[in-house]
């Protein structure tokens, strides 16, 4: 007596794939996680444009990326070896790390629209 492989009844069940126990590929890609931005801004010393540098960031920050960033303020004049890797010629220079592309922004930050468009955040007015 021969026996089928699918058992007495002689029908092939179809196999399942293991049941998922998180969320599924479509609810995933439906609901994007907020990027955080990590974005490091190069002075050196605390020099009245270093600060306006500051605030002109966060206030951008602030509007356009609601609590989605990480701001790291790096003085060169006690940590000079770091301008090394990031290739700094000037300061302040914002250097966006996350998203990627790097993206580098050099000034106060005072010019609200050269920033947004440095940092990939708007589109240039040219490029409409």
């Amino acid at each position: 007596m021969k026996t089928s492989p699918a058992g007495a009844g002689g029908r092939l069940r179809a196999s399942r794939p293991p049941k998922s126990t998180g969320t599924s590929r479509k609810a995933i890609m439906a609901k994007p996680r907020a990027e955080v931005w990590s974005l490091r801004l190069y002075v050196a010393g605390m020099t009245p444009g270093a600060r306006l540098a500051v605030a002109n960031l966060e206030a951008i920050c602030k509007e356009h990326l609601a609590g989605r960033y990480r701001i790291e303020v790096v003085d060169l004049l006690k940590h000079p070896k770091l301008a090394r890797g990031e290739h700094i010629l000037a300061l302040p220079t914002l250097v966006r790390h996350l998203p990627r592309p790097l993206r580098q922004v050099v000034g106060d930050l005072s010019d609200t629209q050269r920033v947004l468009v440095g940092l990939n955040l708007a589109r240039s007015a040219s490029r409409s």
